[in-house]
């Protein structure tokens, strides 16, 4: 595996690292603000970097290379397979009348399953239900393959993701990265660091994942009373205190970010499902416990691997970053000190990050996690 990396910070100074490494076609990730990629100088630019290469886009919500944070930049990573190989299909939610379980079924049944080892999949994070992204993919999907990956992201502003493969990135793109190759290692793992806190409460009204009442009370006005005067700030708000979601056909709970509000049915728009009879309680973390899940979470991605990671995808929480602030780079240093200094990092802050359990081989959305997926062949 042959890497070579690079920045543009919010100076438009761009920092181009291991130059010296030819490339032939690689695959690029191209992590960088939406506003960037609304200008025709980045396309333009990473083509003529990269050629022949296959250019993936996404929105964020900051940007990770190495053991650096960075905020209205982009970050690039290019990867040349040496003894394995890619395929890239895409497909567009907004020609599905913004059905996820459609989209994904799709975008799946675009890819090659003969050999498939891995997908890795970068999607908007505007229209999906991450959930229902997860549904259609796995209907088609062999059981075997796993899948991770993340929503894209908008800082906290919420206003539109954008995503793109050879094109300039757009509304609505969902991405599928193919890995296929008999020495390809990969190994993945999330965990969160938040914690539970005040009463346990039922979903009793809910649709998909748009949460109406708590214990037979409006959502909304239940939500607001625990922010008190930070309800005014919603719903960037809402990103420091998400729900811990427990349902009855889940092993394990899950945690889900508020992206939106709707004060005329006074509803809450989530980033996944949250199924009526569910448990619910609200979420906090402090900077240490969300460092310490970061810690953990590479752990459990190293544990059982045969040889050491040479590539590493980070997907991290807009929620977390926005908890730790200045400090967002100790969970990247903590990462790093797991995986190894030899693996080139990259990622970027989402609205929400795709990976199954450890020990499991069905994907699931998360929000408020560190999510890895380490790579080498």
């Amino acid at each position: 595996m042959k890497i070579r990396q690079g920045s543009l910070n919010k100076a438009r100074i761009w920092k181009h690292l291991n130059e010296d490494v030819k490339l032939d076609a690689p695959l690029v990730l191209i992590f960088a603000n939406r506003y960037l990629l609304e200008e025709d100088y980045i396309f333009s630019t990473m083509r003529h970097l990269f050629p022949n290469g296959h250019l993936v886009y996404a929105s964020t919500s900051g940007e990770i290379l190495g053991d650096q944070v960075s905020d209205g930049g982009l970050a690039y990573t290019a990867i040349e397979f040496e003894n394995s190989v890619f395929k890239i299909v895409s497909e567009n939610i907004l020609n599905h009348e913004k059905n996820s379980i459609e989209t994904g079924n799709i975008l799946a049944q675009k890819i090659e399953k003969k050999n498939l080892k891995h997908l890795f999949v970068i999607a908007e994070g505007s229209y999906i239900n991450g959930n229902d992204l997860i549904k259609g993919l796995e209907s088609v999907l062999p059981d075997e393959v796993a899948v991770t990956g993340g929503l894209c992201g908008d800082d906290a502003r919420f206003e539109k993701t954008l995503c793109g493969y050879n094109t300039k990135a757009k509304a609505g793109e969902v991405i599928a990265i193919a890995l296929y190759g008999e020495s390809l290692e990969i190994s993945f793992s999330n965990y969160g660091g938040w914690f539970a806190f005040g009463p346990e409460r039922t979903i009793t009204k809910s649709t998909g994942n748009i949460l109406y009442e708590l214990d037979d009370k409006p959502a909304l006005d239940l939500y607001k009373t625990y922010l008190g005067d930070k309800a005014a700030e919603l719903p960037q708000a809402a990103l420091f205190y998400p729900l811990s979601v427990h349902s009855a056909e889940k092993e394990h709970p899950v945690v889900r970010t508020i992206l939106n509000i709707d004060e005329t049915d006074n509803a809450m728009i989530l980033a996944g499902d949250v199924p009526e009879g569910s448990r619910v309680k609200l979420m906090m973390a402090t900077v240490d416990g969300i460092v310490d899940g970061a810690l953990e979470a590479a752990k459990a991605a190293v544990a059982k691997r045969e040889s050491a990671a040479q590539l590493a995808i980070l997907v991290s929480c807009v929620g977390r970053k926005l908890v730790m602030d200045q400090r967002s780079e100790e969970e990247v240093e903590e990462v790093i000190e797991i995986v190894g200094s030899q693996a080139a990092i990259t990622g970027f802050y989402s609205y929400g990050e795709l990976s199954p359990f450890a020990n499991e081989r069905s994907c699931e959305l998360h929000n408020q996690t560190m999510t890895l997926t380490l790579i080498s062949e």
